[in-house]
């Protein structure tokens, strides 16, 4: 038999209208960040929060080499959980929006940790399903941010 040399398929070129939208999503994660730092800048209110201290405190306590948490930690894994949270379902929402539909579902957010580095450590958490989506929404996203909260503090201690 004859050896022929495989060549790699032909890129891919995205269409003009999906270039456009794909600098659209580009920027709404640039405006997000901006809007982020502006926050963060100029926060003076550190008392409310959007995710409760005292669960965030809990689960850090289930590192049983946890012993003392100042009052600042837990403050800011709610920040850093809250933005997690943020990104991923923009994320997931552009996923939603390049397949035509207004309704955030699982297979978005997998999409989005899928496409997104950062994201890799949840993979096996939030497995891929190309099915016809559906699931509960709010228990994959809880759970991302769960894993996201288990790897910030594995990243402190090392």
């Amino acid at each position: 038999p004859q050896h022929q040399m495989q060549h790699p398929p032909p890129p891919i070129h995205p269409t003009p209208q999906q270039q456009h939208l794909n600098d659209q999503h580009q920027q709404q994660l640039r405006l997000f960040w901006q809007q982020q730092m502006t926050e963060v800048e100029s926060a003076t209110d550190f008392k409310n929060h959007q995710l409760p201290l005292a669960r965030i405190k809990k689960i850090m306590k289930t590192d049983e080499d946890v012993r003392m948490i100042s009052s600042e930690v837990p403050v800011l894994f709610a920040k850093a959980c809250e933005m997690f949270i943020l990104e991923l379902t923009l994320r997931s929402w552009i996923h939603s929006e390049e397949n035509k539909r207004r309704t955030l579902q699982r297979n978005d957010i997998a999409s989005a940790i899928t496409k997104t580095d950062i994201f890799d450590f949840l993979v096996d958490i939030v497995p891929r399903d190309d099915g016809n989506g559906g699931g509960n929404n709010a228990a994959v996203i809880a759970a991302a941010a769960a894993a996201a909260a288990a790897a910030g503090e594995q990243q402190q201690q090392q």
